[in-house]
């Protein structure tokens, strides 16, 4: 008979898997949706997965009820609502019209939403065995939730504007497979964990505060969709001025001959 550990005795925490089950359930029904025709839908369905996800973690901390069990559960939970929801989203609402074109076309189609989906997942296994030792402040690569929130602000704002998949064909293959590649990547992205939110900051933060909620209640897809492209394209920015930075550092010092 096998011995049961001791974490299996005590159970798990309820409230922080509760918002994890919560961002699953979502991005689980953003595939159902999806299939049905519902892409505006499956897009807010991806957000609200997003949303649930940055709770349940923030949760934990509050309430003194990490575990390595909730790790694993939000990661797997993470995989699918933030891989396979938009990998299949853009699949279902586009990508497999190509095979209309011609049967090669239809295989690139699911083969560059299969790169998204697989990207996700090696993004994620990445993030976990850096856990402890990577830089708090960045993230390497562009995390899953952004890369998904991407994908979905994309659907959303082309559904808005009358726009069909099959319209817009090649232009969702470049997005796909960029929002796959950016995970994998080495580019360093801000992950806004070293913000000083339990210290003062100027009244002028609480008015651009403001001016965002205002703007998402005005145009919530075209404002995120924004949002996101710029987060995706901040990464190689930030990135290329580091090199540059240190470069001339290195130049400096070999002039200096230090």
């Amino acid at each position: 008979m096998t011995k049961i550990s001791e974490s299996a005795k005590k159970g798990i925490y309820l409230l922080p898997n509760l918002f994890t089950t919560g961002a699953l359930f979502a991005g689980y029904y953003s595939i159902i949706a999806g299939i049905n025709g519902k892409y505006e839908i499956a897009a807010i369905s991806i957000f609200i997965a997003a949303l649930l996800d940055g709770l349940d973690g923030r949760v934990a901390r509050l309430t003194n009820t990490e575990s390595a069990f909730g790790e694993q559960y939000d990661s797997l939970s993470d995989l699918i609502s933030f891989g396979l929801a938009p990998s299949l989203l853009m699949y279902n609402w586009s990508l497999r019209s190509l095979v209309e074109i011609h049967p090669v076309m239809g295989k690139i189609g699911w083969l560059v939403a299969f790169i998204y989906a697989v990207s996700g997942a090696l993004r994620l296994a990445r993030f976990n065995v850096q856990i402890g030792s990577a830089d708090k402040a960045y993230f390497q690569g562009l995390p899953s939730p952004a890369a998904a929130a991407l994908i979905s602000s994309f659907v959303w704002v082309a559904v808005d504007h009358d726009f069909t998949g099959e319209s817009l064909q090649f232009v969702v293959l470049g997005v796909t497979l960029f929002a796959g590649l950016m995970m994998v990547s080495r580019f360093r992205y801000y992950s806004f964990k070293t913000l000083p939110f339990k210290e003062t900051v100027p009244f002028v933060w609480i008015l651009l505060l403001v001016l965002v909620f205002v703007l998402l209640a005005l145009a919530p897809a075209k404002v995120l969709f924004v949002v996101f492209v710029g987060y995706s394209i901040s990464g190689i920015l930030l990135t290329l001025y580091s090199l540059r930075k240190n470069r001339n550092k290195k130049s400096q010092n070999n002039i200096t001959g230090e």
